[in-house]
């Protein structure tokens, strides 16, 4: 299975409702698919300009580690040493924090999804809201 770009943009969108019903801050969300292509970006009014990269980094992280943001967090909390020779690896694109969640199908990892805003731990809440809204099934 592949995600479509529309899943990829139901997904998006889900992830801004839900953290609007959150009252969030303003959010940026990236899906990413298995190869670590952009499928669709979008950032909310009054979301700063960075946050591609940060979104990206999570998802990118997610996606090329096959592990989402916390299990790469408690990695990096357990063995720094890895974590940092990955993200030097990946040309220090990884952020691993929650917020990058992996996409499945089955055992397969088909793409990632990386929301950037608020708390790492909200941005993955509202992120698994919208994954599942766009019939997709995530590991956060």
């Amino acid at each position: 299975m592949k995600i479509t770009l529309d899943q990829a943009r139901t997904a998006i969108r889900a992830t801004f409702d839900a953290g609007a019903e959150a009252g969030l801050k303003p959010l940026s969300a990236v899906v990413l698919d298995a190869g670590g292509h952009v499928l669709a970006f979008e950032r909310q009014d009054g979301a700063a300009p960075g946050r591609f990269a940060v979104a990206h980094g999570k998802a990118h992280g997610a996606v090329m580690l096959g592990m989402p943001g916390s299990a790469q967090m408690q990695r990096a909390e357990d063995q720094h040493y890895f974590m940092t020779a990955m993200n030097g690896l990946f040309g220090g694109a990884v952020v691993p924090v929650p917020g990058g969640i992996l996409i499945k199908d089955g055992d397969a990892v088909i793409g990632a999804l990386g929301i950037t805003g608020d708390t790492s731990d909200n941005d993955a809440m509202v992120g698994m809201k919208g994954l599942e809204a766009a019939g997709l099934t995530g590991a956060a």
